[in-house]
C-alpha cells in the first residue's frame, strides 16, 4: 500500500495549499498484511472554505481510527450480512459525527481570524461570510473516500467527487459504488453538509475466490487530468501491468513525478492517489 499527495499547478502559481490529504494503516511504506485502511480526501476550493486543507487532513486522519475501531469490534463475527449491515448503518453517521467534532474542536483552539473573515467579504457575494458563521463547518468542507481490506471482506465508502476503481488479475478495471448523478462541473456533495451521512455511497464485497489484484482511490484533480473517463481508468491496468514488469517500489519512486506531470498537462488541480496491491506471491507463500 502506497500513496502520494501533490499541489496542483494552478494553487503553486495562486500560492495556495494543497487541499487534497492522504493517510493510510499501517503507516509504513509498501505495507504488507491486513487490515489495511486508505483513505484521501479533496478539500473543496470554494472561497468560503478557507480551512479545507484542515478539512480533508482531520477526514482522513478521523477515517483511519472509526475503520480501525469498526474492524476491532467486528474481530470475533463470522455473520457477513451482520458485519455489512453494521458497516452500511454505523460507519457513514460516526464518520461525518467525529469529524464535526473534530472541528468544533479546532475552532475552539484556533478561532477565525478577521483576516480570513475579511477575505469572505470581498468574494463571491457578501452573504458568504454569515454562511459560513452560521454553519462553521464549511469552512473546512471536504470529500472522503476510504477502503477497509481484510482477510473475508472489503469496504468502500465514498462522499463526494473523486474516484474508486478496482482492477482485477486481468487486468478489467471496474468499480465497486453506484455512480452518483448529482456529481457535475464543481458540484459535489461535503462532510460539511446537513445530514451529510445519508449521502455516502457505501459497497460491501465478501472476498470468496477472486478479490481485486489493485484498489485505486483518487481525488478528482487525477480523473480531470485526462480527456475522458476511459483514458482515466486505463490507468488501473497500466499501473497493474508496470507493478508486476517493475515492482512496487518503482511506482513509489515515480509517482510523486506522475503525478505533478497530470495537474501541469491536466487539471491543475491537487492530486492525490492510493494504490493498494494484491501480491499473489505473498499469497502462494502463505503470507495475507
Amino acid at each position: 500500500m502506497i500513496g502520494e499527495s501533490v499541489r496542483g499547478s494552478l494553487h503553486i502559481r495562486k500560492n495556495m495549499p494543497n487541499q487534497d490529504a492522504i493517510n493510510w494503516y499501517p503507516k509504513r511504506e509498501e505495507t504488507k498484511g491486513l487490515p489495511l485502511i486508505l483513505a484521501v480526501s479533496d478539500g473543496h476550493g470554494s472561497s468560503k472554505c478557507l480551512r479545507s486543507d484542515k478539512g480533508s487532513k482531520l477526514a482522513v486522519d478521523i477515517s483511519i481510527i472509526i475503520l480501525s475501531q469498526f474492524f476491532n469490534s467486528n474481530l470475533n463475527i463470522s455473520n457477513p450480512s451482520f458485519v455489512k449491515r453494521s458497516a452500511e448503518e454505523d460507519l457513514p453517521r460516526a464518520l461525518v459525527e467525529e469529524w464535526s467534532t473534530a472541528i468544533n474542536t479546532d475552532i475552539e483552539k484556533c478561532p477565525f481570524l478577521p483576516s480570513e473573515l475579511d477575505t469572505l467579504l470581498v468574494s463571491e457575494n457578501r452573504y458568504i461570510r454569515d454562511e459560513v458563521l452560521k454553519n462553521p463547518l464549511i469552512a473546512y468542507g471536504a470529500t472522503l473516500l476510504t477502503v477497509l481490506v481484510t482477510e473475508s471482506y472489503i469496504i468502500y465508502l465514498q462522499l463526494g467527487d473523486g474516484d474508486i476503481i478496482n482492477v482485477s488479475d486481468s487486468g478489467e478495471v471496474t468499480s465497486p459504488l453506484p455512480e452518483d448523478k448529482r456529481l457535475f462541473a464543481n458540484e459535489t456533495t461535503s462532510l460539511c453538509s446537513n445530514k451529510a451521512w445519508q449521502d455516502f455511497r457505501f459497497s460491501f464485497q465478501s472476498i470468496v475466490d477472486n478479490p481485486p489484484a489493485l484498489i485505486l482511490l483518487s481525488t478528482d484533480g487525477y480523473s480531470n487530468s485526462f480527456t475522458n473517463k476511459r483514458d482515466f481508468l486505463k490507468v488501473g491496468s497500466d499501473i497493474l501491468e508496470i507493478i508486476r514488469s517493475d515492482g512496487l517500489k518503482y511506482i513509489n519512486e515515480n509517482i510523486n513525478e506522475w503525478l505533478n506531470e497530470a495537474s501541469v498537462k491536466g487539471s491543475g488541480d491537487d492530486i492525490t492517489l492510493g494504490i493498494i496491491y494484491r501480491d499473489i506471491n505473498i499469497i502462494i507463500n502463505g503470507g495475507k
